[in-house]
């Protein structure tokens, strides 16, 4: 069964905050040529009286409902989302639910036996934001009369679980689709240093939700994965996460990709070219080192979360590559991850605003970009500290830590990601927890190969289709990596480097050529069939009832 009306929520809707925005934005498209203007997304309104760079206001949508919305209190803007397909999107105000908070929890509890008063931290900003997306669909539902159509809301994340749980109640004749993209135990398990997977058959999800304080975020994810039509999750590795700690689920639903804004031909070869010399200029002014056209340069780059993602390792990786006698070539590594950024410093800028001049000597502190509010406590400069990697001269792996995101605001170079990215000859990803993992994938698309581990969802992806352990000339290098084989892991990405620095030109073209091709194969026109399914599900489901 085909929906006639797809309303999808999630925090991420027009608001980039992590790999959902990715999934949702690239997926947009393919189902917007399928079901037109019938595709809504509801995100919160963070921008107040600013304007968002990603949402487009246009008051004519869906103008006579707007009407109605106001007259019941509902605070809307509504508009399109700036990405490939241009998709309905409504942004709500969740401020003014604040007042109701506790009815709301109160009527979860009664309803679905949800626990809010352990929560704290994001937990009552996502649920009034996650209750005003239902109200919002409430309203158009009735509005547009489509008590005769085929409808599905689907809610992404935990954040989203009250609006699900609520549309249940209220209008169980929407076919609800729950997507977790990661389970916020599993997560906390793996975030708290403990280990996840040789004991994962052995933990009890709400033993360690409590234990770790993580009771009610636990349990909305866990009863709106009880009580939706069809629940769903991105990866076979997250869905043994999801029946040992949640409930089994129903379909996986891999992400996909969309390549049309990767340059092709002349223009890639350009931009690559260009993002090189501004990076190697970035590099040169801040550590008064120069690099020649061949460095090897690399980078890991999303989240902090310096375990998780595999930040720690990777940093060990380099230092014992700063060691090894067999690299006989310049690396330079980016840690392109966000942290508790303040400004670009002054100094750095001062050198980059002379574009022709070379420096050789470093400024202080030759590891950074930008000034932290928590310099002394921050992990990645702890971790360099204690490794001794300062930049030196003679440091054959010069390290630079960019904390800002990269939207083409950073301050200094004003790069965006993607353009960032296309510089890198090989990115490094070793996730020990990794649901899927948008940036090895993104990598590939943009001809840049990638070493990651079997614990992303991606790597084992990677893996199923070689129909082995991928290698660094397949485009992916995948790691096998456990709880406890951290040093070993460190080794192997510091062993794959050094290899590729010995990459003969021809032996480059060739990885680069199938990590692009590995890429082809996770667009979305391969992977929108398991949506299709997930959907059938829910409105066979209500079809029952």
């Amino acid at each position: 069964m085909k929906p006639d009306f797809i309303f999808e929520s999630s925090w991420e809707v027009c608001n980039k905050v992590g790999g959902i925005y990715t999934v949702l934005s690239t997926r947009a498209k393919t189902l917007h040529d399928d079901i037109q203007d019938n595709l809504i997304f509801i995100g919160p309104d963070c921008w107040g009286k600013k304007k968002s760079p990603y949402f487009k206001q246009d008051n004519t949508l869906l103008a006579d409902w707007q009407k109605v919305a106001k007259k019941q209190g509902i605070k809307v803007k509504v508009g399109r989302w700036d990405i490939p397909g241009q998709p309905i999107s409504i942004l709500v105000d969740f401020q003014p639910y604040y007042a109701e908070k506790d009815t709301i929890y109160t009527k979860l509890w009664e309803y679905f036996k949800v626990d809010s008063l352990h929560s704290y931290g994001d937990y009552d900003e996502a649920s009034m934001f996650s209750y005003a997306a239902g109200l919002v669909v409430e309203s158009m539902y009735n509005f547009l009369k489509l008590q005769d159509k085929k409808v599905i809301y689907h809610a992404n994340e935990w954040m989203t679980g009250l609006g699900a749980l609520y549309i249940k109640h209220q209008i169980p004749a929407i076919g609800t689709v729950f997507t977790t993209h990661a389970t916020s135990i599993g997560r906390s398990i793996a975030g708290n240093n403990k280990p996840l997977y040789e004991y994962l058959w052995a933990y009890n999800g709400d033993q360690m939700a409590e234990e770790l304080n993580m009771q009610s975020k636990h349990s909305i994810e866990k009863q709106t994965a009880y009580n939706v039509d069809c629940f769903t999750t991105v990866s076979d590795i997250t869905a043994t996460e999801c029946r040992e700690l949640i409930k089994p689920v129903d379909v996986v639903l891999p992400n996909g990709f969309e390549d049309d804004f990767v340059p092709k031909g002349a223009a890639f070869t350009a931009k690559r070219k260009a993002s090189r010399k501004l990076v190697l200029r970035l590099a040169n002014a801040l550590t008064g080192c120069q690099f020649s056209d061949d460095t090897l340069i690399i980078g890991t780059s999303g989240r902090y979360e310096f375990r998780n993602k595999g930040i720690d390792v990777f940093i060990e990786a380099l230092s014992r590559l700063n060691h090894d006698p067999r690299l006989n070539k310049q690396v330079l590594a980016f840690i392109d991850v966000p942290a508790w950024v303040g400004e670009a410093r002054a100094d750095l800028n001062k050198r980059l605003a002379d574009a022709k001049k070379v420096y050789d000597t470093p400024l202080d502190n030759p590891v950074i970009t930008h000034v932290l509010h928590n310099m002394s406590e921050d992990n990645v400069l702890g971790m360099l500290r204690r490794f001794d990697m300062w930049n030196r001269k003679d440091d054959k792996v010069k390290v630079i830590f960019a904390p800002c995101y990269l939207d083409g605001s950073d301050g200094l170079l004003n790069m965006l990601y993607y353009d960032a990215l296309i510089a890198k000859d090989l990115t490094v990803y070793p996730s020990y927890y990794e649901p899927w993992g948008y940036t090895p994938l993104e990598s590939v698309a943009f001809k840049v190969p990638c070493i990651t581990t079997d614990l992303a969802g991606f790597g084992l992806w990677a893996n199923s289709v070689m129909g082995a352990y991928s290698e660094i000339k397949d485009g992916v290098k995948t790691i096998h990596r456990t709880d406890y084989n951290y040093s070993e892991v460190a080794d192997v990405i510091k062993d794959t480097v050094i290899d590729y620095s010995y990459f003969s030109a021809e032996e480059v073209k060739q990885a680069r050529a199938a990590a692009e091709r590995l890429s082809k194969k996770a667009l979305w026109s391969k992977f929108i069939k398991y949506y299709y399914e997930a959907y059938d599900i829910a409105l066979r489901k209500v079809q029952k009832k």
